[in-house]
């Protein structure tokens, strides 16, 4: 069924709201669609706002055969196309009434601010925080354009509402021409001048967003790969149609990160996951385990080492984003110096377990003798031939990472969450879930990353698949709960306490060496 289209105008005292809808009225009737408005006029000129409710069918007169649609009176809650204001905290209180939905309203507001009898009475700086406000249409909108129509207006000389109707019109909320808008205000008189000279700024700002708009679209909209059609066979032979753009992308992602049997090791892991959702849930439309499941394990299989800053800090792409960001023209020179400071961890990482123990154990005995733990500071310039050549020397050592102590310690932490995430699903999809988004927790490098990795295996270890809750729907809301506090503070206080709150034992206390330091005040 062919529903009208639904605009709510929103203008405070004096600023012409009723001209603007009378104006979209006759745009409508100009172009033979039926509209109908009303108007609930406000008490004073910031004590209330005047608003004006229009109802446009969008399909001509002439298609409808002799039939008059039925077009509503009043404004119903999340059911709004349109939501044009030229206020800005008169927006908000719209958006408070829950007449927006953020799957299909555009919000149209002026950035400008007139403030209300409540702000200019507090005792202190009682106006509105303007950030927030942003936020929540950003929140409750589909498309949203802020444009400063005060200004607009000011340069025009005319007043607000033929700003309104100009962005209004350039929104593509209604089915007409700019011609249209155009020949329903006129040319005759000077006030009809001004108001085409509003009309044409704000059609103008909100123009010029679209078109930025769809050029961030362009640029962040990932390159052609398999979530855009091309779907690597080993993914369509396993998983259906609704996990093959998770899962390709993950494929795609540690395929360049080592090599094809790596990508192959992903699906292998993600196959015994699949299979137990599908036995525990049966037939349906979306897999939220695997899919959830396919994100993490990609993630955490391509860990950044350093191997990884290498192969990415020298890649050409990223030598011409740094042009771009700097803005050089073809003719500059630009130098690019990057910092490094491997320590132990990250070189031990690189070695076999026999060796990169050695390695660990003399850096802790320097600790222990009170020294700071060893480094290496580097300073390489990327864009000379012999800072290019060691990069990549360090980005082909890939070939070697397997044989690594870092690569296989990974390994086995991944193993066991997989594991964890499969026996958990056959319990319960529900538990299942939770544990799969508990990849979450590993994230950053260094002691970040590793402490990451230990809440992960805490939770899998004493709640995942543990009985001692009283039933699985238990274990999964404490899984959440706990995941959740562990991404609350880095000391992990909140972790513990939910820890304990849950019946699971808190994380062991790390041991730390004791250092016995001399007073210098005090002589020898």
């Amino acid at each position: 069924m062919t529903k009208p289209i639904s605009i709510l105008l929103c203008a405070l005292g004096g600023e012409g709201g009723g001209v603007l809808a009378d104006w979209l009225v006759e745009v409508a009737r100009h172009t033979d669609y039926p509209a109908q408005a009303t108007s609930i006029p406000g008490v004073a000129q910031r004590t209330g706002a005047t608003t004006y409710y229009i109802e446009v069918f969008p399909e001509p007169r002439s298609r409808l055969g002799g039939k008059q649609p039925v077009l509503g009176l009043n404004p119903l809650p999340g059911r709004l196309d349109a939501l044009v204001s030229s206020e800005l905290l008169e927006t908000a209180r719209q958006i408070g009434h829950g007449l927006t939905s953020a799957s299909h309203t555009c919000v149209i507001s002026s950035s400008a601010r007139i403030l209300t009898t409540i702000e200019k009475m507090g005792m202190g700086d009682g106006r509105k925080d303007a950030t927030d406000l942003r936020a929540l249409v950003a929140e409750h909108s589909r498309t949203h354009h802020i444009v400063d129509m005060a200004r607009m207006t000011q340069e025009a000389g005319t007043v607000v509402s033929a700003v309104m109707l100009g962005c209004l019109a350039a929104s593509g909320v209604l089915p007409f021409a700019r011609p249209d808008y155009e020949a329903v205000i006129g040319h005759a008189s000077a006030s009809a001048q001004a108001s085409l000279r509003g009309f044409a700024l704000g059609y103008a700002a909100i123009e010029a967003q679209r078109a930025q708009h769809q050029f961030i679209e362009t640029v962040m909209a990932p390159p052609p790969t398999a979530a855009q059609g091309q779907v690597p066979s080993a993914v369509a032979q396993q998983f259906p149609a609704a996990l093959q753009p998770r899962v390709s992308l993950g494929y795609a992602r540690v395929l360049e990160y080592q090599n094809q049997a790596y990508a192959d090791l992903y699906l292998k892991r993600l196959a015994p996951i699949f299979q137990a959702e599908q036995t525990a849930s049966g037939h349906q439309e979306s897999w939220p385990v695997t899919e959830e499941s396919a994100r993490w394990l990609a993630l955490w299989m391509a860990f950044d080492d350093v191997v990884r800053v290498a192969d990415l800090k020298s890649r050409l792409s990223r030598q011409h984003r740094v042009r771009g960001e700097v803005k050089a023209k073809a003719q500059d020179l630009v130098k690019i110096y990057d910092h490094f400071k491997p320590g132990v961890p990250e070189l031990a990482g690189l070695l076999p377990p026999s060796w990169a123990n050695r390695l660990l154990r003399w850096d802790r005995a320097r600790v222990l003798q009170g020294h700071t733990p060893w480094a290496l500071p580097l300073k390489i310039g990327t864009h000379s031939v012999t800072g290019m050549l060691a990069l990549r020397l360090m980005a082909a050592l890939k070939a070697v990472r397997p044989w690594g102590s870092r690569f296989q310690a990974e390994q086995q932490a991944i193993t066991a969450w997989v594991e964890a995430v499969q026996r958990s699903t056959e319990l319960d999809p529900a538990l299942g879930l939770e544990v799969a988004r508990c990849g979450q927790l590993i994230k950053g490098y260094g002691s970040t990353n590793e402490r990451g990795k230990d809440n992960l295996l805490h939770i899998i270890t004493h709640l995942a698949t543990s009985q001692s809750t009283s039933s699985v729907l238990d274990s999964a809301q404490a899984v959440a709960k706990i995941r959740q506090a562990a991404l609350q503070d880095e000391a992990g206080q909140a972790l513990d306490l939910a820890l304990r709150q849950s019946g699971a034992p808190a994380r062991p206390v790390v041991a730390q060496p004791i250092r016995w330091m001399k007073n210098p005040r005090l002589k020898a």
